[in-house]
């Protein structure tokens, strides 16, 4: 940010409630300034403000606001941005409509098909960015040479492509028109296959220009990726967005005489780089803000504290941030914000708390803060803005303010000072921070924890409000410690090896918590923390990206055709980058490579940096060495074996325009002055803590904790044990020291309770990361179809990660069994195997390994860890070990019931590769099609229990083994009340309106097999009775759902009717009885076939246990398997269907409900690896049931095939339809269809094996939800119920998590 002297640079982060003003002026001195980003009443725009108030300041002068500026001392402007973000936020972009090719109107609409939030009947999705879509006639696919194509024609991938049907323009140019008179001016053209063939997609967009569209967002140029879902979305964010900036700079540039022409103006990008106004679009600028915040440290802390890999961790008043730094800005480049999911560069900043406005709930016995928040309107309490519903608080509802939340409790604590904030709270806004309304709150609250703890199972005494309060700060800290584990462990990191950069306005108030928590000794705070973001902007380069598809591999004879695409788009970013001003000396340029072993999804783009050119590699260097290099600090392991596969080339071009930074505080002689001195509460009680002011404050000034340091922007709060001193940059490094030891008991604390919720919590998320990063196989690695648990000495179920549904509760039953089964015969260095249904299994596939953990002086396991992952293959009579047409367990694949898979430390290699090929033996039976992945798959599940007992081991030792057992327990039991109180509700609110106690549902299998439950509420204990006799017996087929089925189904519903976070363990089971008939479908003999129960007739069991409760009617009741196949591949999908509407709610369509949440193959993907084209994907209009509200829709799928194979289907409800409620109409039955390339139409059934032919078109239409209520009923307004408002989550970590629970 260097340039002509005796003129300004301006960087300016606009941010949500603050714009945050850094100047350079002439002379080299700063000058900051912070004001509300919104105050129509005094200024129209807050960086022309902020701007005017800098330069009439500097200049003596009076600068009439409603002039426009004199450039001519202006140098240079740079901002951030949240417009793009709060229009993708608050869905207020522009008018657009989405063009898509013919037979995919409802793609983005479906979209992964998996839905956010795995236990909301709601399923609320975001609303989708386009208004109305038009369909386009034209098709391109990959050429495969069939008899009768046509001429090929080569993409820019290097793929051969066959035109199937050219653009239909003269269609088009009507249906265009009719949008522009309808007021539309803005188009996303999203084109099968334009990531490598764009000219239909260019040809489309001419003619919308010629007509008249103020701007169209082509896919193609948006983002070249393969995947049309995301590239698709992309599009639209970029139709809907663009134009809303473009809006804001043309306002922004009329506050400016000559409208900005003579300066240079830079707006931060998503991807931590400037670019000028007009390469600045929707898609690139939706983390425009927070990404100076990572620029800021990146640029400060990380080299002033000598390379040391730094975790960022921003945390203001509406949301908290994490990022990493280590010497590279750490991309990822595709990610969600707003529901929408976005392909670009973006830098990989988590959102993972609601910062200060995390609200505080004390819900059966648990300190829970968050997700919701309060907001900036009403905000925390203490702002005193009218809050016009409280539904926290219904009790203190004649309370001025917003809810309770973490700002309010620190400020409780003495930790916040209301004389350092401006008078900006009240109803009008002229007030200071109200201590008194954070207390009258927090009694509430307090309350209720003193009832609780008065009243509860295990009395105990009283708390203050003081320690409520820090209990709650306390669990805020755990929580947010958890994704900073998951951020810096998912790639291999040790978090404590880090330093902590804090910044944003209440990050110093928790940092050195949370350094401590994370065994980090070390927190760096800027001197201009407050404004980091703004800094970041000004130290910030620009930046030119040039990106294209690939699909070479990377192999010696491809190195020549990668360097010159290399150097092609390395010319595009130098010379976009010299017409900006730049000379070539200050210009720099990165190459990078989407890696990825050939068969995988797992894309790693690496830059050769660190890695020369060799003989054996590319010119620009050794990319190979670095993809291997970084594929073993992640995944723990390599394939050398496989070849790598090319998926994109990419340049990064660099502009460097550096910012020399003065006003250097200088060295003090003195002890520092202190300002005041005042009470604050620590663990213990009150301690007097001097309060500093950061002005004063010099080099060499060393404080000691506890203490307050203040300057306008922020608190921070120096903990005891710690120290703080002035850097000589002016900045503050503090040094955590050990936290004083406290005595935990084993008696019930609410505060430990919550606390010791998250650590077991992270426990099982951290054996999941390990799993997941040392397993091989697709399904594990990649789908991430696997849990791990933890689970006490009884085998009772404490903590499991993730939460897929079908798996609640089962590994419980299967850790029980284990227990019962050898007794005595468990010994240190054993590791169970099992995977059989009467030993807790759900389905062959599902290989679930066990070690029990022993303790010094203990004769028995004092806990257990186990891993469940589900293997491509373990033997059976069909690829894949789910044949839709097995009679008989051996006939599924490999068995094991109680295996000893490490006996005495020892990996019994041969025994379990002999009981894999064992299935072999029986006739038309197969052993393990891929016994190499599955040896790899067991060793990475025993490394992730391995990786589970070291964590619990270092939890004993912190607070010992009667502790962390006793907690066990107590979080078993908070489970327990949890659902005790929902059953009370339930039974309270039938009473209420006469209805007896008992409820009963029935539904049935396509088979006609009853499902028959009727459940027994026992008010006074808030307990019942489930009853599934009367249930039909065992089949002969494999619907057959072992007992550990009907448990996790069971526990996923009240999960549900429960509405709240929970933990899900052994204690939900324990307020109910659970009876099932041995013998019946639900409890089959032990060489029942099961493979069917557990992907079917789990779905009918929750149908029948929602509608028992009338909680919602039914959903589609079906995961609609299918499988293709013959000699070289294989592939496995299951489809979306229609949700049942409820009480209140629209039933979504094009979802996956209740025990599956599945990601669908992208079609691209889908079309690329397989012989098949995707003829149609659509939601199937009007199958969902009728009523005041409507079931969602099924959906309709129609695959081409284009070799011989073998199509399997194992479908349900094509007999029985799902049920509606209250008079609202069933769903649609689901059809299969088999279209031969002759024109006859077959119907296939839903139970299924046919071999198929080129040209044959499979047509899968999906059944639709139940209806909810008359339909005669007047109909509500559309759209689901109303939600707490929660922060937008994002980042690898959201997108981790979202991939776990899409399984």
């Amino acid at each position: 940010m260097g340039g002509p002297e005796g003129r300004f640079h301006f960087a300016i982060d606009r941010g949500g409630t603050f714009t945050d003003v850094f100047a350079q002026c002439p002379g080299g001195h700063v000058r900051v300034l912070k004001l509300l980003s919104e105050d129509p009443a005094n200024y129209a725009d807050a960086p022309t403000e902020g701007i005017r108030r800098i330069l009439e300041q500097e200049g003596g002068m009076l600068l009439p606001r409603d002039r426009p500026l004199d450039t001519s001392r202006i140098a240079s402007i740079r901002m951030g941005t949240t417009v793009a973000t709060n229009a993708l936020l608050e869905r207020r972009g522009e008018r657009v409509a989405l063009l898509v090719t013919r037979g995919f109107r409802d793609l983005l609409h479906v979209g992964t098909q998996a839905r956010e939030d795995l236990f909301d009947l709601a399923v609320p999705m975001p609303e989708m960015l386009y208004e109305e879509v038009l369909e386009v006639d034209e098709r391109v696919v990959l050429y495969r040479g069939e008899p009768g194509a046509g001429t090929p024609v080569k993409g820019r991938t290097g793929d051969l492509l066959e035109v199937q049907q050219p653009v239909d323009l003269g269609a088009l140019r009507g249906k265009l028109e009719g949008l522009l008179s309808r007021g539309i001016r803005s188009l996303a053209v999203v084109l099968m296959h334009s990531y490598t063939w764009a000219q239909h997609e260019q040809q489309v967009g001419t003619l919308a220009r010629e007509l008249g569209f103020t701007h169209v967002s082509l896919s193609s140029e948006a983002m070249p990726m393969v995947r049309i879902v995301p590239r698709g979305h992309t599009a639209c964010a970029d139709a809907y967005l663009t134009p809303t900036i473009q809006r804001y700079v043309q306002g922004f540039r009329c506050g400016f005489q000559g409208q900005l022409k003579d300066v240079q103006v830079l707006f931060m990008r998503s991807d931590g780089g400037l670019a000028p106004l007009d390469s600045f679009s929707g898609s690139r600028a939706v983390l425009s803000g927070p990404a100076g915040g990572v620029v800021g440290y990146s640029a400060t802390t990380y080299r002033v504290e000598g390379g040391q890999p730094v975790i960022g961790f921003d945390m203001g008043g509406t949301s908290t941030d994490v990022s990493r730094y280590a010497g590279e800005f750490e991309h990822v480049f595709e990610a969600s914000t707003a529901g929408v999911t976005l392909q670009a560069p973006q830098l990989d900043i988590n959102t993972v708390a609601a910062g200060g406005g995390s609200r505080l709930f004390f819900r059966s016995g648990l300190f829970v803060v968050g997700p919701e928040s309060a907001g900036a309107h009403p905000g925390p309490a203490c702002y005193r803005k009218v809050s016009t519903h409280s539904p926290q608080r219904p009790h203190c509802a004649h309370l001025p303010g917003g809810p309770v939340t973490v700002t309010d409790a620190n400020l409780v604590l003495g930790r916040l000072l209301p004389a350092s904030f401006p008078c900006i709270f009240g109803p009008g806004e002229d007030q200071p921070l109200s201590p008194e309304a954070s207390r009258k709150a927090l009694e509430a609250v307090a309350t209720e924890v003193n009832s609780f703890l008065t009243n509860g199972p295990c009395p105990a005494s009283l708390l203050s409000l003081e320690e409520v309060a820090i209990g709650f700060v306390r669990v805020a800290n755990e929580a947010m410690c958890r994704p900073i584990r998951a951020l810096t462990q998912a790639r291999g990191h040790d978090p404590s090896a880090h330093v902590l950069a804090c910044f944003g306005g209440a990050g110093g108030q928790h940092a050195c918590a949370i350094a401590r928590a994370l065994g980090m000794d070390t927190v760096h705070i800027h001197r201009h923390s407050g404004l980091l973001s703004a800094l970041g902007l000004a130290l910030a380069d620009v930046v030119h990206e040039a990106q294209e598809p690939c699909s070479l591999s990377y192999a010696p004879e491809t190195f020549v055709q990668l360097d010159q695409r290399l150097s092609r788009l390395e010319e595009q970013c130098v010379d976009a980058l010299r017409a900006q001003g730049f000379p070539r000396s200050q210009i720099s340029t990165e190459s990078f490579l989407h890696l990825r072993y050939q068969g995988t999804d797992c894309a790693l783009m690496v830059s050769a940096h660190q890695h020369p050119a060799t003989a054996r590699s590319p010119r620009a260097g050794d990319f190979g060495a670095a993809f291997v290099e970084r594929y073993m600090r992640e995944f723990g392991f390599i394939i050398p074996e496989r070849p790598v596969v090319v998926d994109d080339v990419r340049v990064r071009g660099t502009g460097h325009s550096g910012l020399c930074l003065e006003n250097v505080p200088k060295a003090q002689s003195g002890p520092p002055r202190v300002d005041k001195m005042t009470q604050c509460f620590f663990e213990g009680g009150y301690q007097e803590t001097p309060v500093y002011l950061l002005g004063e404050l010099g080099y060499g000034h060393k404080l000691q904790g506890p203490c307050l340091i203040i300057d306008s922007n922020s608190t921070i709060l120096v903990e005891p044990g710690c120290q703080a001193e002035v850097t000589e940059m002016g900045d503050i490094r503090i040094s955590v020291g050990a936290e004083a030891p406290s005595v935990v008991g084993a008696q019930l604390d609410p505060i430990h309770l919550s606390v010791f919720s998250h650590r077991f919590m992270s426990i099982a998320e951290q054996m999941g990361r390990i799993l997941q990063r040392t397993a091989i196989s697709t399904n594990i690695k990649e789908r991430l179809d696997f849990s791990c648990a933890l689970f006490g000495p009884d085998g009772g179920l404490v903590s499991n990660a993730p939460h897929i549904p079908v798996h609640l509760g089962a590994m419980q039953e299967t850790v029980q069994f284990q227990i019962q089964h050898l007794g005595a015969d468990l010994h240190p260095g054993d590791v169970l195997l099992s995977n059989h249904p009467s030993a807790g299994g759900s389905h062959l596939p599902d290989l679930t390994v066990i070690t029990p953990v022993f303790w010094p002086g203990q004769t028995r396991p004092v806990f257990y860890v186990a891993s469940r992952g589900h293997h491509a293959d373990i033997g059976g009579i069909t690829p894949g070990s789910m044949p839709p047409h097995s009679t008989t367990l051996q006939q599924e694949g490999a068995v094991f019931l109680s295996f000893k898979l490490v006996q005495g430390g020892v990996f019994q290699e041969e025994a379990v590769i002999e009981a894999l090929r064992a299935p072999g033996k029986i006739p038309g039976c197969s052993g393990t099609r891929n016994l190499h992945d599955n040896l790899s798959d067991l060793r990475a599940q025993v490394a992730a229990n391995q990786k589970g007992i070291q964590l619990v081991g270092e939890l004993i030792g912190q607070y010992g083994l009667d502790v962390v057992q006793a907690y066990m327990g107590h979080i078993q039991a908070n489970a327990e009340l949890a659902v005790r109180d929902m059953l009370r509700a339930f039974g309270t609110s039938r009473q209420a309106r006469g209805l007896p106690l008992e409820v009963c549902a029935e539904d049935h299998m396509d088979d006609g097999s009853p499902i028959r439950l009727r459940v027994q509420i026992n008010l006074s204990k808030g307990s019942a009775v489930f009853d599934f006799s009367g249930t039909g017996p065992e089949v002969f087929g494999n619907l057959n759902a072992p007992r550990a089925i009907t448990l996790s189904a069971l526990i996923y519903c009240l999960r549900c009717l429960v509405g709240r976070d929970i933990p899900l363990n052994q204690g939900c089971l324990v307020p109910v009885r659970v009876v099932i008939p041995r013998g019946s479908i639900l409890d089959p003999s032990p060489e029942a076939a099961v493979v069917g129960g557990n992907v079917l007739t789990s779905q009918r069991v929750v149908d029948v246990i929602l509608g028992a409760f009338g909680a919602c009617a039914a959903s589609q009741g079906c995961m609609n398997n299918v499988t293709l196949g013959n000699a070289h591949m294989g592939y496995y999908e299951t489809v979306a269907g229609g949700a049942g509407a409820g009480p209140g709610w629209h039933g979504r369509s094009g979802v996956h409900s209740h025990m599956t949440n599945t990601r669908i193959t992208d079609p691209e993907i889908l079309e690329s690896r397989y012989p098949v084209i995707l003829r149609r994907f659509e939601l199937r209009l009007g199958s969902g049931g009728r009523g005041r509200f409507r079931g969602g829709d099924g959906v309709v799928r129609e695959l081409l095939f284009r070799e011989e194979m073998l199509l399997s289907v194992l479908t349900e409800r094509r007999a029985f339809q799902p049920y509606g409620l209250l008079g609202g109409e069933p769903g649609a039955r689901g059809l299969n269809l088999l279209i031969r390339k002759d024109g006859r139409t077959v119907n296939l059934g839903g139970k299924t094996s046919v071999p198929v032919y080129p040209g044959d078109v499979f047509c899968l239409q999906t059944p639709g939800g139940g209806g909810f209520g008359d339909p005669e009923d007047p109909a509500p307004p559309p759209g689901s119920p109303s939600q707490p408002r929660a922060f937008p989550k994002r980042g690898s970590i959201y997108e981790y998590c979202r991939a776990q629970e899409a399984v």
